[in-house]
């Protein structure tokens, strides 16, 4: 191995140590067991190959110390032909036993990563909506991306570099002190002038290079959020853009002259240790010369011994640094089973309850409710904040009791922040209540499985959130087996045949981010396609038509009115208007249920609902008694 080459690999294992310094936990590493189990035999197989290259690498330079012998004592050629050929089958071998071996490192190390990625996916989407309000987008995905391919390099990279470091070590020495044990010394007291630079430069380089992970890690955090459509749209309305422009600029200003930094400090690391590589050989070949010269030692020894060196200091400054490598790795799979660890407060009933056959009926009985505290459904690293907030969760809903008839439509009106869009994701299982039951058909949802639910319940939020992918893929969410056929009807009832015909790829168009490219009459109409094709028994409308223009909420009630038809219905509306029709009106404030009836019932009460409705309309008491007699 050249010197230079081995210089850097000391340059990049010195810069490697400086990470977490924390005792092995033994918990985690059974836990590490139990994912690399299912990869026990190929383990085996690539440390074996580790442990038969290492034992190659020092073959080859007592050989060529034999080559040289040869030559010095003049032996027949054949000699010198034969030794040169095992060379040859040597490195061919080396070169064989890389390849395998790197494939092997690579199944074993993707096969890891399958493996902690589809468990830690699989994990996270079983968490409450809880968990995703809480904690910040981009810390699971970095949970699936950078800590479990840090967790890989424990198996691809650091076991067999271990295994094989010793056993090179091992090797190196015992031939090195066969041949010279003077010489073999002399390496040794020229090790710290090879190791300690390394160590002091790398934590140099560990440290400019955390500070450019830091000002990479903001800039990103500036482009996620500013090329969002949301987000550019902010920036265009309020924001400064010659300031974001000045501060993202600095900040990539900084990286590139850390760059510069860390490449001067790399060279001169690099050329000093090259330098002492060299005196290290000049020394090697000086004494072994003068020995070989006075008849104390052959010729060939000297080559080898010189062979040998610069295969000496690779592994020995690798192991010293192989304990801090584990731990890295060790934080990594910790990161990971941290996540893991996190119990989904929502469960799937072990014996799930069947829901009966036709219309289905809504209960609510005496429900009380709090949204969870942080450190029951979330982390203080998923949050990125120091600690999770501890106080206890503050109860929204307070004996809340409704019952819907099978086909019935109930509205919940009321107060902004009075609990009604609660109410509403009690009804799917996004939250479980704390006291009291919701029930479905006098079924408990807590007693039915997750997919009786889905097939059951159908929701649409005000949002009307949509995937960048095309309107098939969004609709075949709900259904993925559904034809073209039933696209198309669903469509067609949803009242998008014109958007459909106006469009360049009709349904296979992408929508964009979150629905960008349509308009929110739109882009809400689609998901209650989605809803169509869906077909579920009972149907949350959780303020549709908030925010949408006359004409546009036209469309969509005219859409709503097919997704609703002969389905029990529970509709959060803002606009009064849009319930009169409703069979039961609920009149939610601070958490619990202070009126019901139906429209002209709560008008004639001139009660808090009649106050509402005089409110939004500001056409006085004529209108409200007018509307009472119609």
């Amino acid at each position: 191995m050249d010197m230079e080459v081995t210089a850097w690999m000391s340059l990049h294992h010195a810069m490697n140590a400086e990470q977490d310094n924390r005792p092995f936990s033994m918990a985690t590493l059974r836990r590490i067991g139990a994912f690399a189990r299912p990869h026990r035999k190929q383990l085996v197989v690539f440390l074996m190959l580790s442990v038969v290259s290492a034992v190659l690498a020092v073959a080859t330079p007592v050989l060529a110390g034999r080559v040289v012998d040869a030559i010095v004592r003049g032996d027949e050629p054949r000699v010198v032909v034969i030794l040169a050929i095992f060379i040859a089958v040597i490195a061919v071998a080396e070169a064989v036993l890389g390849i395998v071996s790197r494939s092997m490192s690579a199944r074993i190390g993707e096969g890891l990563i399958l493996d902690l990625r589809t468990t830690v996916f699989d994990h996270v989407q079983r968490m409450p909506i809880a968990f995703f309000t809480r904690t910040r987008t981009g810390a699971p995905v970095s949970r699936l991306n950078n800590d479990v391919i840090g967790a890989q390099r424990a198996f691809s990279d650091t076991l067999s570099g271990v295994v094989s470091n010793i056993v090179a070590l091992v090797l190196t020495l015992a031939v090195m002190l066969s041949l010279s044990w003077k010489i073999t010394l002399l390496a040794f007291i020229l090790l710290p002038v090879f190791v300690l630079p390394a160590r002091l430069m790398g934590a140099r380089l560990a440290a400019l290079q955390r500070e450019a992970a830091d000002h990479n890690a903001v800039m990103g955090t500036q482009m996620t959020e500013r090329f969002s459509a949301p987000g550019a749209t902010l920036i265009k309305l309020f924001g400064r853009p010659a300031h974001e422009s000045a501060e993202f600029a600095a900040r990539a200003k900084r990286v590139a002259d850390i760059g510069v930094r860390a490449a001067m400090v790399q060279w001169v690391f690099i050329t000093a240790l090259t330098f002492v590589s060299a005196l290290a050989l000049a020394l090697v070949y000086g004494l072994g010369g003068f020995y070989a010269l006075k008849g104390q030692l052959e010729a060939g020894a000297v080559v080898a011994l010189a062979l040998l060196l610069t295969r000496l200091y690779a592994p020995l400054t690798a192991l010293a640094s192989a304990r801090v490598e584990v731990m890295s790795a060790l934080v990594s799979f910790e990161r990971v089973f941290e996540v893991l660890d996190l119990e989904p407060l929502i469960r799937e009933p072990a014996a799930p309850q069947p829901l009966p056959a036709g219309h289905v009926s809504i209960e609510f009985d005496q429900v009380r409710f709090a949204y969870p505290s942080a450190d029951k459904v979330s982390l203080a690293s998923l949050e990125e904040v120091a600690k999770l907030d501890e106080r206890s969760g503050v109860e929204v809903l307070h004996g809340v009791s409704f019952r819907a008839e099978p086909g019935q439509l109930v509205a919940l009106v009321g107060s902004s922040g009075a609990g009604k869009s609660t109410i509403a994701a009690l009804l799917p299982r996004l939250y479980d209540v704390d006291a009291g039951a919701v029930r479905l058909s006098g079924v408990d949802v807590r007693d039915m499985s997750f997919e009786a639910i889905r097939d059951t319940v159908g929701m649409v939020t005000q949002d009307g959130h949509l995937f960048h992918e095309s309107i098939r893929s969004n609709l075949l969410l709900a259904r993925p087996d559904a034809t073209d056929a039933a696209l198309a009807d669903a469509l067609r009832r949803a009242r998008l045949d014109d958007l459909m015909a106006s469009l360049p790829d009709g349904i296979d168009t992408v929508v964009g981010e979150r629905g960008y490219r349509l308009s929110g009459g739109e882009r809400q109409r689609l998901t209650i396609a989605r809803l169509l094709l869906a077909q579920p028994r009972v149907v949350v409308l959780d303020e549709a038509t908030a925010h949408l223009d006359s004409t546009s909420e036209v469309a969509v009630q005219a859409a709503l009115t097919e997704a609703l038809a002969g389905r029990t219905a529970l509709v959060i509306a803002h606009r009064l208007s849009t319930v009169r029709a409703a069979d039961l009106i609920l009149v939610v404030e601070a958490g619990r249920i202070v009126e019901r009836g139906t429209h002209q019932e709560l008008l004639a009460s001139s009660g808090r609902y009649e106050e509402l409705y005089r409110t939004q309309f500001e056409q006085g008491p004529d209108v409200v008694a007018a509307a009472t007699a119609t």
